[in-house]
């Protein structure tokens, strides 16, 4: 277990070696490189030079990580601060185990100069290689400006501590270049980045962001390749997945009441919550293994997809098959968002990273449609074309090209100019054509879908799948997690 070392001042800043111990289990830590001293900065020099790297254990398991100390010249990187960072970097890719950075920093030592850069590039280039290899976490506990926010933006998941803030020129270049009067919090803080994507997780005081992490870690595995821990299997929540879903199509509902009912005991940990609420994406166990959740979520703008919800979507996804986490699809969305804003934001482009990123995933996938499925967010969200290990859909649910009012709306559109009560009339079409091209039997006849299944029986139906390909090769698994 964690020592929660500082659990008695939880709104304190905590100093390097306090979030290590917080950190890693009690008595597990051996730090690195403790007495490396910088030859450019006199008698400034400290040991260690504003960061410490060491290796432990979390939960049992053997991780490595570095501290910036942002007491010392404001955690800024310097040659020898980059020396470490670096080490840091190698032994976890020797060792094949994650590695976690405690990110506070204001940047390049100006004193050290090019040194300082090249620290960067070299701390850059240690992450890419690592990116899929093993699981890479940043968690930001204050600054983290120029370089220092360039780094944790390569790896896998950043996860913000409430004094964070990101950003690439600090709010003194901003007022001197902009005429900008910007606080660092209005300029990068917690608030932006869980609006922007950056963030993937936040949390109240620092021992939650550490304690959020341990989370983070428990749900992915040591290394590419091996599987992450199978924890005792538990129940779902106590809620049923059907009982969230009203039967008017035309009513929302929070999806995450269907996730809880099919996860183990209704635990979701989601991921980048407030950027992009139309599609919810998270991590879970079913059964006792971890899996990742892709759910439209109906009650922000009815489900549909977007740019954002495309970006967020795909990187998730590519996050989850890079790891070997299987793929839980939940789908409720009447499509695409149309319009100018949409098109001029590259809709296009950022849905074709959803469709490539599940057409590409080599993890067992599994799709659910829960109420309606149109378009071309039918086949973005994991279809059966795009090679889904399963897709089942509840007994009320539609899918198709589009919704039947504005299908009929288009094929009857004289008949229904025409008609005493055009409204009245394009009802009864509109009826008539769901009845006969977007019913779920006909969609299960016609082999688009799997099978129609009850919402008591998903969760074991998907289990079932999972149990069956658990141990399918992936040899052809993505080698990078781009930046999306």
């Amino acid at each position: 277990m964690t020592t929660l070392a500082v659990a008695a001042r939880p709104d304190e800043r905590f100093t390097a070696l306090e979030r290590l111990e917080t950190f890693y289990d009690h008595g597990s830590i051996h730090l690195l490189r403790t007495q490396a001293r910088s030859r450019r900065m006199g008698d400034r020099a400290v040991d260690g030079d504003g960061v410490l790297a060491a290796v432990g254990m979390v939960d049992g398991r053997q991780v490595v990580s570095y501290a910036q100390d942002g007491t010392f010249l404001g955690g800024s990187l310097g040659q020898t601060h980059a020396d470490t960072v670096v080490e840091a970097i190698r032994v976890a890719e020797r060792a094949r185990v994650p590695l976690v950075g405690f990110v506070e920093s204001g940047g390049a030592r100006l004193q050290e100069g090019l040194d300082s850069l090249d620290g960067y590039a070299r701390i850059f280039a240690g992450h890419v290689r690592l990116s899929g290899v093993v699981p890479q976490i940043s968690v930001v506990c204050g600054a983290a400006a120029g370089g220092g926010a360039y780094g944790p933006a390569l790896t896998d998941f950043v996860v913000l501590a409430p004094r964070a803030a990101m950003f690439l020129t600090g709010p003194s270049v901003v007022r001197e270049v902009l005429g900008e009067d910007v606080t660092a919090s209005e300029l990068g803080g917690p608030s932006v980045h869980r609006a922007n994507g950056v963030a993937h997780l936040d949390a109240p005081t620092e021992i939650d962001a550490i304690l959020t992490t341990r989370t983070l870690l428990d749900h992915l595995p040591q290394r590419a390749g091996e599987a992450a821990r199978v924890a005792t299997p538990m129940r779902a929540g106590s809620e049923s997945p059907g009982a969230a879903v009203p039967d008017d199509p035309r009513k929302v509902y929070d999806v995450r009441h269907v996730v809880g009912g099919l996860l183990d005991g209704g635990r979701l940990l989601e991921i980048s919550p407030s950027w992009a609420p139309n599609v919810v994406c998270g991590l879970g166990r079913l059964e006792g293994r971890p899996v990742g959740v892709v759910a439209n979520q109906p009650n922000w703008l009815s489900g549909v997809l977007d740019a954002d919800a495309g970006q967020k979507a795909a990187r998730f996804v590519r996050s989850c098959d890079l790891f070997g986490i299987p793929l839980i699809v939940l789908v409720d969305t009447p499509g695409f968002l149309p319009g100018s804003d949409q098109e001029r934001g590259a809709v296009i482009r950022h849905g074709a990273k959803l469709v490539h990123a599940f057409a590409d995933a080599s993890v067992p996938r599994v799709t659910v449609v829960l109420r309606k499925a149109f378009g071309g967010a039918l086949i973005a969200m994991n279809s059966k074309g795009l090679g889904a290990d399963g897709v089942f859909a509840w007994p009320r649910a539609q899918l198709g090209v589009m919704g039947a009012p504005q299908a009929v709306g288009i094929i009857e559109r004289r008949a229904i100019a025409a008609a005493d009560d055009p409204t009245a009339h394009r009802t009864v079409l509109a009826d008539a054509y769901a009845a006969e091209h977007l019913g779920a039997a006909k969609a299960a006849t016609d082999g688009h879908i799997d099978d129609v299944v009850l919402p008591g029986d998903t969760r074991r139906r998907i289990a079932a799948i999972f149990d069956l390909l658990q141990t399918r090769d992936r040899t052809g698994q993505p080698a990078r997690n781009l930046p999306l």
